[in-house]
């Protein structure tokens, strides 16, 4: 299996170089060069298997250098009950369907990815044959960073640097990545958005001369954030677990369509889902969900992707995105044509939008339907599904849980169709007891965690409940302009 860049050249990669680089050349992001399938055989064999086993034999699909033994103990050490419990992603029935994705060491959906990144990656490095370490870059609206953090935590032969926009995450968010343990790690604030924090990651990836200098002094650059295949790939893997699961428990009739409603921000856990979709998994319609910022609503429903639009913090942080970075390996799917891809990211860059054509547009509505979601309205399906089914439900599931129902009543009348759960409740206390009308203090974080147990009865995870006893390590602000400096002086030691 090789990989190109989204954006052209006629160089073509292996796996490992991918998974090393993060980023291609050009800018652009790594797909494969065909996508394999999943007959219906091939779905039925999978059903008897664990998780891990699952996800290692849809991994191995995309990954012919690395052994089925080799992924299958990554898997076994990524997903096994130590990290996740019994059950890494299981789908229940609340009054909806629900893929719950939040059980893993950070809880949130993406430990599910960023427990694995780290096993491929130190592969990967050694199929590569270099002798340098990866330096990983990784901006975060939330929950990345803790997953990433947590991932590479003292793995050798890598260090891993985290920007988050300071005030643009929830108090627990926050207090999850400054009190992170480790060796290798480092966490800044960046004064601005996440989309501030996202673009000066990308330039640094981008920036071939800051590349040698980082080589020169041992390190190679990557990110963990989705742009990275090997952060992607495991997301669909769920995706395919997801389908299965759901045909044995009746949920769906093996062979029959199922929905998937994702809240979206950076589009790489919807995009996953796409891909599941392409391989053959009988997966239907793709529901976007978006909060206020709903720079993908609006594309998906005229072909113009505009972020010259006013920026909302809301109650579902994680989402707070105006540049969808992954979109981008969608329109390459979608059309086929590189130098396309670089002219509408071009444009996006010097100009703030871009319009596809007619033709993707419309292959695009076929394949997705959007809506989003404002912060009353939020609160208010975390309100109902609690008074109506006795499920506790985070922000951003609750804004994937109201487009579920603006879709049945729609377009999707009569169909199953699965939400994604992508957060504990617990990272998102305020939120959640504001909703369920109780008033909290501005700003106020791990002292919410026992009121929120107290009024529902709903057990916090442990890991949450023992960040009040954590100090803060990492209390650092920087202006984009500096991101660069502050990497390479991470780079070098200090």
């Amino acid at each position: 299996m090789k990989y190109r860049s989204t954006r052209g050249g006629t160089r073509e990669f292996t796996a490992s170089e991918a998974i090393v680089r993060g980023l291609a050349p050009d800018g652009g992001l790594f797909v494969p060069c065909e996508l394999p399938s999943l007959s219906s055989e091939d779905l039925r064999s999978l059903m008897p298997l664990s998780y891990p086993e699952r996800a290692a034999r849809v991994m191995k699909l995309f990954l012919d250098e690395f052994s089925s033994d080799e992924l299958e103990g990554f898997c076994r050490e990524a997903y096994g009950e130590a990290r996740f419990g019994g059950a890494p992603a299981p789908t229940v029935e609340r009054g909806g369907l629900y893929l719950e994705l939040w059980h893993g060491p950070t809880c949130a959906f993406k430990d599910m990815a960023l427990q694995m990144l780290p096993r491929l990656l130190s592969a990967s490095l050694e199929k590569c044959g270099g002798s340098e370490g990866a330096l990983i870059l990784t901006a975060t609206s939330g929950d990345t960073g803790k997953a990433a953090l947590e991932g590479f935590r003292d793995v050798k032969n890598t260090k891993i640097m985290v920007f988050y926009p300071l005030g643009g995450v929830s108090e627990i968010q926050k207090l999850q990545m400054t009190t992170q343990q480790g060796e290798n790690v480092r966490v800044m604030a960046v004064r601005g958005n996440f989309d501030d924090a996202q673009s000066g990651v990308k330039r640094i990836l981008s920036d071939a001369a800051l590349a040698r200098a980082a080589l020169g002094r041992g390190w190679r650059f990557s990110s963990a954030n989705s742009i990275n295949w090997g952060r992607l790939l495991p997301q669909i893997a769920y995706y395919v677990s997801a389908y299965l699961d759901c045909a044995a428990s009746g949920a769906v009739k093996f062979g029959d369509k199922l929905d998937v409603c994702v809240p979206t921000g950076n589009f790489g856990n919807i995009l996953a889902a796409y891909y599941a979709k392409r391989m053959g998994v009988p997966i239907g319609r793709l529901v976007c969900a978006s909060n206020a910022n709903n720079v993908l609503t609006d594309f998906i429903r005229t072909g113009v992707y505009d972020r010259r639009r006013d920026f909302h913090m809301t109650v579902s942080p994680s989402m707070d995105i105006l540049v969808s970075s992954n979109l981008e390996r969608l329109l390459y799917e979608v059309s086929g044509d590189a130098a396309l891809v670089a002219a509408l990211m071009s444009r996006l860059s010097d100009e703030g939008f871009y319009a596809v054509p007619d033709t993707i547009r419309d292959e695009i509505g076929r394949l997705f339907f959007s809506g989003f979601c404002r912060d009353g309205e939020t609160l208010d399906t975390i309100r109902d599904v609690w008074r109506e089914h006795g499920y506790l439900i985070d922000p951003h599931t609750a804004v994937a849980e109201h487009v579920r129902r603006e879709y049945l009543s729609s377009e999707g009348r009569g169909r199953t169709t699965l939400v994604v759960s992508t957060a504990s409740p617990y990272k998102f206390c305020g939120a959640v007891l504001k909703a369920l009308g109780n008033d909290t203090p501005d700003g106020a974080g791990v002292e919410l965690i026992g009121r929120l147990r107290d009024v529902t009865g709903v057990t916090p995870p442990p890991q949450l409940e023992a960040l009040g006893s954590c100090s803060e390590r990492f209390r650092e602000v920087c202006p984009p302009s500096e991101m660069a400096t502050k990497v390479m002086d991470f780079a070098e030691g200090r």
